[in-house]
C-alpha cells in the first residue's frame, strides 16, 4: 500500500493530487522552487521540501533533487502530474531503480511512445490508422526532401522526440521545405536535444480528438470516451469539451475501440491519452500518445463520474480496474476553459504580478481547479495557466450557457487574463454551432484583429 506520495509538480495539478491523496489517507510531500515557497501546494501538503532555485532546470526538472527529497522524506511513491518530468523515461527509470512507485506507465513504455517514429511504427503494426509518412527518423535535409516528395505535399515536419508544438513546421511546396525543415530541426535540438525529425502528410482542417484510456497491470484496458481539443493557439489548447459533437455513436465506438487497441499494443499501464486527427470525411489517424494525466482530464471525469487521478494511484498501487468497458456510461456534456495570465490584445503577452482580488463562480455543475488566491504572486518563470474552469450540464447547449455565466462571474484583479477572450469564443456563432476545426482560433484571432 502506498503510504506517502511525493508530488513532483506545482500549481493546480499538485493541489489536485494532494486533495485526492487526502481522501485516500495517503500522506503527501510537496516540492517547490525558491520562487514557489509560499505557493498553495506547499501549504496543503503534510510536508514541503525545497528542491532548488527558480529555474525549472534547477528545481522541477532536477531529477536527483526530487529523488533525494523522496528518499529523505520517506515517500514511497511519486506522482509526476503533467509537464516537467511527467513524460521523461529517465525519471521513471530512476524511480524504478530506487524502489519508488511511479504513478504512470513503465519507463520503457514512456520511451517507446515518446518517440514519434517508434510510436507510429507500433501503431502500424497494430493495425491503427496512421497519417501517411515515413517510418524512420530523418536527420538531414536532403533525405527529408526526398521523403516529402514521396509522401506528397503539404507535409508536416515534426521532432521525433518531444511535444507541445515545438519542433513542428508545415511545408506546402518543395520550395518551402528547406527553410521549414531547418527551422523545425533547430527548434527540436534546442528543446529536446535531438535533431531527429520525421515527416507526415499534413491533414488540413481536421479536428483534434483524444480518447482517455485507463489500463491496469493485469491487461484490463478501457476508454472513458473522447474529448474535442480542436480549439488551440500555437498547438496549445484553450478550450476543450467532452464529448465531441463531431462524432456519431458509431464513430465514437470505432475510435474508442482503436484507442484501447493502441494502448494494448503499447503494453500500457495507468492513465493515458490516444490522440487522433479527424477529417470532415470521417477518416481519422493516430497522432500520438500522451503517457500522463492531461490538463483537460476534469471534463472526462464530469461525463463519466470517474476520478481519474484516484484511479491512477490505485493502479500504481497494484489494484485492478474496478470497472469494465460496459460499465462506462457517457452522460451529459462538459466544457473546460483554461484561464491564463496573458493579454490577448497584446499578442498574448504573459502577465506576471500580484493578484489583488479573486472570485470564482460556484453552483451545481461548476468546478474550478486552481492554486491561486488573493495576494499570491504570479511569477514569470512557469506556465501562465491560473485556473481551469469546468462546467457540466445535460447537453452541449446548456453547458455553453453555463460556461457563459461562469466566465462572466470570474474576477481576477491585479493582472491581465484571457477571461474576456474566452467569453468571446464561447459566444461565437461557429463555436455554438459546433462548426469548427483546429484552424478556428487562428481565423478567430485574425477576424478579431480586423475589427479592432
Amino acid at each position: 500500500m502506498i503510504q506517502k506520495m511525493l508530488i513532483a509538480n506545482r500549481g493546480e495539478i499538485a493541489v489536485r493530487i494532494i486533495r485526492v491523496c487526502r481522501e485516500m489517507g495517503i500522506q503527501t510531500v510537496a516540492v517547490y522552487s525558491v520562487a514557489d515557497k509560499e505557493a498553495l501546494h506547499t501549504q496543503l501538503a503534510d510536508e514541503a521540501i525545497c528542491i532548488g532555485e527558480t529555474k525549472s532546470s534547477e528545481s522541477y526538472l532536477n531529477m536527483e533533487s526530487i529523488i533525494s527529497a523522496a528518499v529523505t522524506s520517506g515517500a514511497d511513491a511519486i506522482h509526476p502530474g503533467f509537464g516537467f518530468l511527467s513524460e521523461n523515461p529517465v525519471f521513471a527509470k530512476l524511480c524504478e531503480k530506487c524502489n519508488i512507485t511511479y504513478v504512470g506507465p513503465k519507463s520503457d513504455v514512456i520511451e517507446k511512445m515518446g518517440n514519434k517514429v517508434e510510436a507510429r511504427n507500433t501503431m502500424i503494426n497494430a493495425g491503427i490508422p496512421v497519417i501517411p509518412g515515413n517510418n524512420d527518423g530523418i536527420c538531414d535535409c536532403a533525405t527529408g526532401k526526398s521523403v516529402a516528395e514521396h509522401v506528397g505535399y503539404p507535409i508536416m515536419i515534426k521532432a521525433a522526440s518531444g511535444g507541445g508544438g515545438k519542433g513542428m513546421r508545415v511545408a506546402y511546396t518543395a520550395e518551402d521545405f528547406e527553410n521549414a525543415f531547418m527551422a523545425a530541426q533547430k527548434e527540436s535540438e534546442m528543446a529536446f536535444g535531438d535533431n531527429t525529425m520525421y515527416i507526415e502528410h499534413f491533414v488540413e482542417h481536421p479536428r483534434h480528438i483524444e480518447f482517455q484510456i485507463m489500463a491496469d497491470k493485469y491487461g484490463n484496458v478501457v476508454h472513458l470516451g473522447e474529448r474535442d481539443c480542436s480549439l488551440q493557439r500555437n498547438h496549445q489548447k484553450i478550450i476543450e469539451e467532452a464529448p465531441s459533437c463531431a462524432l456519431s455513436e458509431e464513430l465514437r465506438e470505432e475510435m474508442g475501440q482503436m484507442a484501447v487497441k493502441a494502448a494494448m499494443a503499447a503494453g500500457y499501464e495507468n492513465a493515458g491519452t490516444i490522440e487522433f486527427l479527424l477529417e470532415k470525411t470521417g477518416k481519422y489517424y493516430f497522432m500520438e500518445m500522451n503517457t500522463r494525466i492531461q490538463v483537460e482530464h476534469p471534463i472526462t471525469e464530469s461525463i463519466t463520474g470517474i476520478d481519474i487521478v484516484k484511479e491512477q494511484i490505485k493502479i500504481a498501487d497494484g489494484k485492478e480496474l474496478p470497472f469494465t468497458q460496459d460499465d462506462i456510461v457517457i452522460k451529459g456534456h462538459s466544457i473546460e476553459c483554461r484561464i491564463n495570465a496573458e493579454n490577448p490584445d497584446k499578442g498574448f503577452r504573459p502577465c506576471p504580478g500580484k493578484i489583488k482580488e479573486i472570485h470564482f463562480p460556484g453552483g451545481n455543475g461548476v468546478r474550478v481547479d486552481s492554486a491561486i488566491f488573493s495576494g499570491c504572486e504570479i511569477t514569470p518563470y512557469y506556465d501562465s495557466m491560473l485556473a481551469k474552469l469546468i462546467v457540466y450540464a445535460e447537453n452541449r447547449e446548456e453547458a455553453i450557457h453555463k460556461m457563459r455565466s461562469a466566465l462572466g462571474e470570474v474576477v481576477i484583479e491585479g493582472i491581465d487574463t484571457n477571461i474576456d477572450y474566452e467569453y468571446e469564443i464561447i459566444n461565437d456563432s461557429k463555436f455554438i454551432s459546433g462548426n469548427f476545426d483546429v484552424d478556428f482560433i487562428e481565423k478567430f484571432n485574425r477576424d478579431r484583429r480586423a475589427v479592432s
